[in-house]
Order: C-alpha cells, then sequence, then structure tokens
C-alpha cells in the first residue's frame, strides 16, 4: 500500500493530508480559491508531498462541494427534461410548502423550477406501474424532440418516463436517440430506479444539471495532479460516505450533492467513541450528525436549493434528491461568519461569510466586516492560524459593533461568540431532542478549524459533560476521506417481487460495474435491504432484508415504533429492494503513540503560534490550587476573556499537556481548543483530547 492523499474543498481553507504506508499523517491548510478550486488544491498538494516521490501516491480522495454550489448557485447546465406524453407539466408545476416566513406573505413568489416549462418536452410512449407496455415507443417523436432540444442551444437532457423503473427499455431506446444530436443524455433507470414520478424527476434532473460541470472539474483535476506527479486513480466521496471513482462521480454527479459534509461525519465515528454527535465548524458553515454504534444515519430523500433549515433543506422548499446522504444539519455558522446589525439594531451572526477572499478581517487580506475568527481572536482564545493574524485589525472590526450597541469591543466579541455558539446549538437540538434523542448520554466530537473553539459552549447547552477532539482536528474531514470504503448503492422499485434473489443479484452485477470490481473480489461486502411499508400507506421504512416474511415483518415493526413512537401491526408490502457494495480501505500498521512529532504533520506557512508571556510554577499553583506537572511548568500564558473580564490562562500544546484544569487553551497547528472554567482537559495515547466537565458553572 502507497501513499494517500485525502482533499476538502471548504469555503474558507482548502485541506489536504497525505497518509504514509504506516498511517502517518501529513497536514496542509491553504486558503480556498473559488475561481478555480484546483489551484488551492495543487498548492496543498505540493506542500505535504514536499521531500516524498509523487509516484508513490496510490489513492487520491477528494470531498467537493462542487455539485451543491452549482444547485445553490444556479450555476449548472441547462437541461432539457423528456417525459412520457401528457405529464411534461410535472416539473413546472413542482411542489411547494410554505414555511413560517412565506406563510402570510402577500406577494409571495414560488422559487422557479427546475427546468423551464418551454424546456419540458414530451415523447409518445406509456407503460404500466407493473412494467407491461401499454403504448409502444414512437422514434419519431423522440427524434423531433431531439431537434427541437438542438434548436434551443440545450447540450444536456434528463429522461424520465412514467414507471420506467418497471421498464426501462424505453428509456434506453429515447437516450440512444438523443445521444445522436445531444453531447449528456441521464436517464432515470440508471440514476435512480424508484417510484414517486416527481422525486425520480427532479433526481435525473439535477444529475443532468451537475453533471457536465462535475466531469469537467474531474477531468481538469486529473490533468493537473499528473502535472505535480500524482497519477494515481481519483476517487470522490459520496454523499452517503462511501467513495465512488471520478468517473461514477461524473455520470452520477447527483450523489456527490452532500459530498462535502460527510467526510467529517466518518472522522467522528472513527474515533470509536461509541454514540457522539459530529460537531464540524468551519470557516463558512456547520455540520452537526448523530453516530450510534459507529453508525452515522442515512437518509434516503433530501432537498437542495431550498430555504435552509439547519443544513438540510425544509422539505418542500428545495429540489428533492432521492439518494442516500449522511443526514445531518447545517447552518450557516462558521469562523467567517460575518456579525451585523438588523434594522432594528439587534446583533446577528452568518448566514453570510466573509469566506477566503477577502476573509475576516484579521487576516489583513482587504476584509474589513467582524468575523466570529475576528470575535476569538479578541477574546484572545485565537492568536494565530494558518495564516498571520492581525490582532488590530480585529478590535478595528469589532469596533464598528461596539459603538452602535454601546459596549466595548470585547464584550461585543463575546457576544458574537455566544450567539454563533447558540446557533450551532439549534442544529445540535434538530438531529436529536427534535428527534426524541437525549444527547446528554453522547460524547460531543468537535472538530474543523474553529469547532474546538465553541464545543464545549455548545455542549454545556444540553448537559453533555464530555467533549472529544481528535488528532488533527483542524483537518479532520480531509483525514476521514482517507476512511472511507468504496463503496456504491443500487435500488429498484418493485412490489413484492416474486423473485428477489435474482433482483438482488442484478443489482450486484450493477453496482459491481459501476465499482470495476468484479464480484469475487476479496473483502467485497454485499448488504441488502428493502423499502416496506404497511400496506394501504404511502410512505416506507428501510430495513435490512430477510427472506422470511414473518422476520422482515418484525424488523419493520421495530423501526416503524422507533421512528413514530407508536406500536402498529398490520400486513406489510414491500416496495423497493435495495443493495450496497462495499470495499473496506486496506488496513493500516498504526504508528506507535511516541511518534508524536511525526505524526503531528505540518502546517502553512504562518502557523506557529506563540503565547505572550510566562507563567510561573508558583503562579499557576496559586490560581488553581493544583501543583504543576513538569509538562505544565514549560506553558505561557495570555489574556483571554472568561466570566466577563480578561484572566490570565495557560496555554498548551498537546506536546505540553497531561491534565489541565480551565479556563485554558490548547493550541494545534490547525485549530485551538478552549477549555472553559468547570472543564477539565486531558490527552490519550491517540493524542486526542478529552475534555470533561466538572460541575454546572
Amino acid at each position: 500500500m502507497g501513499y494517500a492523499i485525502g482533499v476538502d474543498v471548504g469555503g474558507t481553507f482548502t485541506d489536504v493530508v497525505l497518509r504514509t504506508p504506516t498511517g502517518t499523517l501529513t497536514a496542509a491548510k491553504c486558503l480556498s480559491t473559488h475561481d478555480d478550486p484546483i489551484a488551492g488544491i495543487a498548492s496543498g498538494v505540493t506542500r505535504v508531498l514536499a521531500g516524498v516521490d509523487p509516484a508513490q501516491v496510490s489513492r487520491v480522495v477528494h470531498a467537493t462541494t462542487l455539485a451543491t454550489n452549482a444547485v445553490l448557485e444556479r450555476k449548472g447546465a441547462r437541461v432539457a427534461f423528456v417525459t412520457t406524453l401528457g405529464f411534461r407539466s410535472v416539473i413546472p408545476l413542482g411542489r411547494y410548502a410554505r414555511v413560517e416566513e412565506d406563510r402570510y406573505d402577500l406577494r409571495f413568489t414560488p422559487p422557479p423550477p427546475p427546468v423551464a416549462a418551454a424546456d419540458c418536452f414530451e415523447v409518445v410512449e406509456r407503460v404500466s406501474a407493473r412494467g407491461t407496455v401499454l403504448t409502444p415507443l414512437d422514434p419519431d417523436s423522440v427524434r423531433r424532440v431531439a431537434a427541437r432540444i438542438t434548436a434551443r442551444g440545450i447540450t444536456s437532457a434528463a429522461v424520465c418516463l412514467l414507471h420506467s423503473y418497471a421498464c426501462p427499455e424505453h428509456e434506453r431506446q429515447v437516450a440512444a436517440i438523443l445521444r445522436e444530436s445531444i453531447p449528456n443524455v441521464v436517464i432515470s433507470s440508471e440514476i435512480w430506479p424508484e417510484i414517486r414520478e416527481y422525486e425520480r424527476a427532479t433526481t435525473t434532473i439535477m444529475s443532468a444539471y451537475v453533471g457536465p460541470l462535475m466531469a469537467s472539474y474531474l477531468s481538469r483535476l486529473s490533468a493537473r495532479l499528473a502535472e505535480l506527479g500524482v497519477r494515481a486513480p481519483i476517487h470522490v466521496m459520496e454523499s452517503s460516505g462511501g467513495v465512488i471513482s471520478a468517473e461514477l462521480a461524473a455520470r452520477r454527479a447527483v450523489s456527490t450533492i452532500e459530498s462535502g459534509p460527510a467526510a467529517g461525519v466518518l472522522a467522528a465515528a472513527g474515533t470509536g467513541a461509541g454514540d457522539v454527535i459530529s460537531f464540524d465548524m468551519g470557516g463558512t458553515t456547520a455540520k452537526v450528525c448523530v453516530v450510534r454504534d459507529g453508525r452515522p444515519e442515512i437518509t434516503r430523500e433530501f432537498h437542495v436549493g431550498g430555504k435552509g433549515s439547519f443544513g438540510g433543506r425544509r422539505a418542500g422548499t428545495g429540489v428533492p434528491i432521492k439518494t442516500p446522504a449522511i443526514d445531518l444539519a447545517e447552518i450557516g455558522a462558521g469562523g467567517g461568519s460575518i456579525a451585523w446589525l438588523d434594522a432594528a439594531g439587534a446583533l446577528r451572526v452568518g448566514p453570510r461569510s466573509a469566506g477566503s477572499s477577502p476573509g475576516p478581517a484579521c487576516y489583513a487580506l482587504g476584509g474589513r466586516e467582524p468575523t466570529v475568527t475576528d470575535a476569538n481572536l479578541v477574546l484572545g482564545y485565537l492568536s494565530s492560524a494558518t495564516i498571520p493574524l492581525s490582532p488590530s485589525l480585529a478590535a478595528r472590526a469589532l469596533d464598528r459593533l461596539a459603538g452602535p450597541l454601546g459596549v466595548t469591543p470585547a464584550e461585543a466579541a463575546h457576544a458574537v461568540h455566544e450567539i454563533v455558539s447558540a446557533s450551532m446549538a439549534s442544529a445540535v437540538h434538530v438531529v436529536t431532542v427534535q428527534r426524541g434523542i437525549d444527547p446528554r448520554g453522547f460524547t460531543l466530537v468537535a472538530f474543523g478549524g474553529a469547532g474546538p473553539m465553541h464545543a464545549a459552549r455548545v455542549a454545556e447547552r444540553f448537559g453533555i459533560s464530555r467533549v472529544l477532539v481528535p488528532a488533527h482536528s483542524g483537518v479532520a474531514s480531509a483525514a476521514g476521506l482517507l476512511t472511507g470504503a468504496l463503496s456504491t448503492e443500487r435500488v429498484i422499485s418493485r412490489l413484492d417481487a416474486a423473485d428477489p434473489d435474482a433482483l438482488f443479484d442484478e443489482l450486484a452485477r450493477t453496482a459491481a460495474a459501476d465499482l470495476g470490481l468484479p464480484l469475487t473480489t476479496p473483502g467485497l461486502e454485499l448488504t441488502r435491504s428493502a423499502d416496506v411499508r404497511f400496506h394501504g400507506q404511502s410512505h416506507d421504512l428501510t430495513v435490512p432484508w430477510s427472506p422470511v416474511r414473518e422476520e422482515l415483518a418484525s424488523r419493520f415493526s421495530t423501526k416503524y415504533t422507533q421512528v413514530y413512537g407508536i406500536t402498529q401491526q398490520s400486513t406489510i408490502e414491500v416496495v423497493a429492494y435495495r443493495l450496497r457494495l462495499t470495499l473496506p480501505p486496506p488496513s493500516l500498521t498504526l504508528p506507535s503513540p511516541s511518534a508524536g512529532a511525526a505524526r503531528r504533520g505540518t502546517a502553512e506557512v504562518g502557523a506557529t503560534r506563540t503565547a505572550r508571556t510566562g507563567v510561573t510554577p508558583a503562579a499557576k499553583e496559586a490560581r488553581t490550587g493544583v501543583t504543576p506537572t513538569a509538562k505544565e511548568t514549560s506553558t505561557t500564558t495570555r489574556a483571554a476573556y472568561f466570566g466577563g473580564a480578561y484572566v490570565e490562562v495557560p496555554v498548551h500544546t498537546r506536546d505540553t499537556l497531561e491534565r489541565l484544569h480551565g479556563p485554558a487553551v490548547i493550541e494545534d497547528p490547525e485549530s485551538t481548543i478552549v477549555v472553559p472554567p468547570s472543564w477539565t482537559a486531558t490527552l490519550d495515547e491517540a493524542r486526542a483530547v478529552h475534555l470533561i466537565r466538572e460541575s454546572a458553572p
């Protein structure tokens, strides 16, 4: 096994991690280059490969928000929608739910559909829900549609015929004709052959919408890495946490829409802490997910492009996507989130972010508006980062809030810190309390460039007493990419199929072809599941498959009770059959705990952290009542804002940490951990920092 590279492109920083064959990690953070994300990736790859032969890299895994941004910013390809005669209005009519802020708006205007009515076309054909051909396909009607699409200058088409999940032959014939004149044609029976016409259509449309952009991007990325000497295959993280080849990601681009957030959840799940809440706060957003027994929750329908609702999008306000995705909440709250005053003079934070250009004011890159990072610098929680920080510019930015509010810059900064922590706590509330989960028994796993600074305060709001900050927490998402298994999922809708085994065998062959692997590959895992519902109901739940009807019914009844809180007994029916094919990554020989310096890796130039003054052992003992250890006597201190005033607190790194009582600060090359009063910090053999709440403040 050779070297492996993980690349996570965020809104502010691009994180790159190099893992050696023995598991040693080297990390680099570079400012993201939004005009050309590949430039930032190349810079990070060059840094981590210093002194390493690029030809030894055997794997590159990438998480990207390219598809998400294309949907949110409406920058994808113009798409033609082709469907069965009589159904062209399915997309223009759409489906929209008025949420709170729209409910009483007399001037409410629904968002535009993903495809304009003029770009929707019909062909003559019809099949039944059981797959019986009711009206044969008319090839001439397809050719007429192709001519009209070409005349409109459209180069991407999404084909979704009625009930094609039961009989895909018509879609294949339509695609063959359209491809004679249209470069990119996507059909629903290849993307996601499930029931529910609207959701299947929108999923197919979104794949056609972002597919050309993804294919071009991955092709350019491959060429740029080859110029650097890296010719390893590129894999892309999919929304459900598996990784797929770049070629498959281009063909099924819709499966990468939630690519970026998934990697961080895998990193949290990989800590081995049992039931955890993954808390990832970067420069632009914060993501939260519940992980139980090492497995994150998976949803098979999410919404994009609608109104934000703690990340996901509110059902009915965006475009539904029917592909597996890690079920997480996401909010526009990160280190670069801008603090501002609304029309009533109230302080607000986010969702607008300073990003990487111009970035927070303290970056000295031209930004002037106060951000969360500026506030944390003024509070003394932060002293330096992956680029040099300017305390004077941060203080000047906070003055823009302090003056109108009639408070000191420190008080304004503390208010910003508290507001953004409360916003992130709302995301935790969504994935726990709102779903009937008591978060108090969970460990909060914090990572991202800004997460460890806010984690303890977020945990306190829910009575969570344990916070874990893993090694390399600032680049945990990039490191998490390297733990993702090569994986893909296939599904097909059939109402109580007569021969489920034959369906599963066909799904396995298709999935193996997607991954380019023979089914006899050693270590290949096949997981079967089914979508089941009570007879007469409309919606279903996914449960592990069993050919024994009574056992399948029992599994469904148990899941039904977990989801809805009531126990039901009735006749069940199987709606769809699912198969996930997984090839776990090669196991590693991990370095020993003593290999601290090698395992810490490197950060970008400017990442050095310095404290301002020394602290004597006597002063330490007088302040805390605890005799300092040999490691603690070598620490430094700085003024930080706790309890409404600045106090001198010890500043540690993981190298000097044994057992530490808050208030204190622990600095990493890529992030900073804030230990508030009433919390204790310790370091384990894996170099993870554990924060334990001693008592209520």
